[in-house]
């Protein structure tokens, strides 16, 4: 199997050369969860900054890599913000929506944003206006957007690991609240917490079916 390329800085470099200084990378995680909130982070790079070679999509990084880069990042970035949605946001405003106030909350925390590179495909009527391009794969194409990936899935992470102390046999410090063999069995054996997603179908049912 050939070995896939790191993001590069090939689309921050052609906007800093139309004057566009302020890129912010926006990437989220826990989309796909049965628990916790959605999280985005935002991210913006110096002109002059050099890659760290070892950034890339945060799923194809261990725990251990990933925390090892989060320093490393932060010291990298010129400004950086995390944006959540709540479970509550979440069973609301339905997960793709409530994916969107999380980003645009992690965005409107930084103190100039000139134009946005986002991961993913974004839907007609979104709310980020016209400053923005949508990379599909951007965590692995466009190293801002990876170095948001990043940051968003360590701050989450150590979120799911902390309610897991509280919320204990559900394997989140494992998991992160995705809907793995372990996590749905807890589910059936203990039943919903304040921090399951009440709107998606597996916990649907089981929330239904013990009321």
């Amino acid at each position: 199997m050939l070995k896939s390329s790191p993001p590069t800085l090939n689309y921050e470099q052609n906007l800093w050369k139309n004057g566009l200084f302020y890129l912010a990378g926006v990437d989220e995680v826990g989309r796909g969860c049965l628990s916790g909130p959605v999280i985005a982070a935002a991210a913006i790079l110096p002109v002059d900054c050099t890659p760290i070679l070892q950034v890339t999509d945060s799923k194809k990084l261990s725990l251990k890599q990933r925390e090892q880069l989060f320093p490393l990042i932060k010291s990298q970035v010129i400004d950086c913000a995390i944006g959540i949605a709540s479970v509550a946001e979440i069973d609301r405003l339905n997960i793709l929506q409530a994916t969107y106030l999380a980003m645009q909350r992690a965005l409107k925390r930084l103190k100039q944003v000139d134009y946005i590179l986002m991961d993913g495909k974004l839907i007609k009527n979104h709310p980020f206006g016209n400053n923005i391009t949508s990379i599909i794969s951007g965590d692995q194409h466009c190293y801002s957007i990876a170095c948001a990936s990043i940051l968003a899935k360590v701050v989450r992470d150590r979120l799911m690991r902390t309610l897991s102390k509280t919320y204990q046999n559900y394997g989140w410090e494992r998991n992160a609240g995705y809907g793995t063999a372990e996590h749905q069995k807890a589910i059936q054996k203990q039943g919903v917490t304040p921090h399951h997603r009440r709107s998606f179908a597996p916990v649907k049912a089981l929330f239904y079916q013990d009321d």
